[in-house]
């Protein structure tokens, strides 16, 4: 458990009901025994048996220290009432006390609801770097391999990864849906020989075989590890001990980004010189962009189901940013661009793409002679929303010459808020007049 949720956990136990009885209680006693005539220390110095309560405003939040305020109250008419305090009871006391336990525990919430949503953004921030990463590393070992490999090799990593996408979209049988078009395209540009694709929990039978077939070992080594590690273990990995005796020569769990595992990846047999470096990165790099297409199909699927012509890309960072909005609060918007088929504004989806934020995702859809333009904003207030249509009616008269409504264009934004994002999405194209559309025209993300 991190640090800071000892000091400030997010839930109420058992354990804090007893905390917030026993603390003030205990202090109260060290205190008599320490000053019998005051054990309040109301005209010492500093007050010490306050800080029970203000502790426990400051941990758990003004409810209770609130009740620890009246523990100590209680604890003191309890010495009063027994005679070993012949003191009368500090009224003022005892309301200063309660006033400060107030005040600190509204501090304490209004900071953990900061602490909260900060770690959401974190969050967020996090999954997208790890997205953008892995497409980084992806993009430099597509375009080195295509340097080195052109001739050798009949298709590129884009065209493989085109076709496994494909594939995705039209084979939905069994657990791992185009788990031998994933193994097929490991054994062209990975020289592996032979190896299966296991669901989870299941050892039996492969959801995908390459060449012969063998027997998968659970209890294997090389297994283990993977299951611990961060997905993909080999022979030479530092993870096993020296003399392992493993059965195979690399082992990478599918798990996508969130860290759901969807199955295991086992190889038996590739050539020596083709384990290096190079083939394990896109090993892991092909078996994870296949694992978050899997993942991606339910989360997008019930966009798609509204908008059949929406990108993978726009329905899965939709979603996605819905949640956070729902969850945590953080908002999030949808800017939308309409417009009418004219010469003069053809290259306009070319130059708004151009003009787009490093986290925002563009979708443009058309029917006929309607165009819209959607513009995904994540974690965008009012103000960077405001700040946004401004500049955009500011480089639409300057590109045009003429302010946008003369040629028909019209900006509107949409709030992500509690309407589930399917709705919202429904709503925006029927009030785009794009409905019917079933084919996008470009994306950028």
């Amino acid at each position: 458990m991190p640090f800071r949720h000892l000091l400030a956990p997010r839930q109420v136990t058992s354990s804090a009901l007893a905390e917030t009885v026993v603390l003030p209680l205990l202090l109260l006693a060290l205190a008599w025994w320490l000053n019998p005539t005051d054990p309040l220390f109301a005209w010492a110095s500093f007050p010490w048996p306050i800080l029970g309560p203000l502790l426990l405003a400051l941990r758990y939040g003004p409810m209770m220290g609130v009740i620890g305020s009246i523990v100590l109250l209680g604890g003191w008419l309890g010495l009063t009432g027994t005679g070993k305090v012949s003191a009368a009871t500090p009224q003022l006391y005892f309301l200063g006390t309660l006033v400060l336990v107030m005040v600190c525990g509204e501090f304490a919430s209004i900071w953990r609801s900061r602490v909260r949503r900060a770690e959401t953004h974190a969050r967020y921030v996090q999954e997208r770097l790890d997205h953008l990463t892995r497409q980084h590393y992806l993009l430099r070992v597509s375009h080195d391999r295509l340097e080195q490999d052109l001739i050798s090799r009949p298709v590129s990593m884009r065209d493989a990864l085109t076709g496994l996408r494909e594939l995705l979209g039209t084979d939905t049988a069994g657990p791992l849906p185009g788990a031998e078009a994933l193994l097929k395209l490991l054994a062209q540009f990975c020289q592996i020989e032979r190896a299966a694709l296991y669901p989870p929990d299941t050892t039996d039978t492969p959801a995908g075989q390459l060449g012969a077939p063998f027997a998968f070992a659970p209890k294997d080594p090389l297994v283990l590890a993977a299951a611990t590690e961060i997905g993909l273990c080999h022979v030479a990995s530092d993870a096993l001990p020296e003399h392992h005796g493993s059965q195979y020569l690399v082992v990478s769990r599918l798990r996508d980004l969130r860290g759901t595992d969807h199955g295991v990846l086992v190889v038996e047999s590739m050539p020596f010189f083709a384990l290096n470096e190079d083939s394990l990165q896109i090993i892991n790099l092909l078996v994870g962009y296949y694992a978050d297409s899997l993942a991606s199909r339910d989360i997008v699927r019930p966009v798609l189901a509204v908008a059949p012509a929406c990108p993978t890309e726009f329905a899965l960072e939709l979603q996605r940013m819905w949640h956070v909005t729902r969850d945590s609060g953080l908002p999030s918007a949808l800017v939308v661009l309409t417009y009418r088929s004219r010469p003069v504004l053809d290259d306009l989806p070319l130059q708004w793409h151009r003009l787009q934020r490093t986290l925002d995702v563009i979708w443009h859809t058309h029917e006929d002679d309607r165009h819209a333009l959607l513009v995904l904003m994540p974690l965008a207030g009012p103000a960077a929303i405001e700040g946004y249509l401004d500049r955009i009616d500011a480089w639409l008269t300057q590109h045009l010459g003429a302010p946008p409504g003369e040629f028909g264009i019209a900006l509107h934004a949409y709030r992500l808020d509690a309407t589930p994002a399917t709705e919202l999405l429904s709503t925006l194209l029927e009030d785009c007049h794009v409905r019917p559309a079933q084919r996008p025209v470009s994306t950028a993300a």
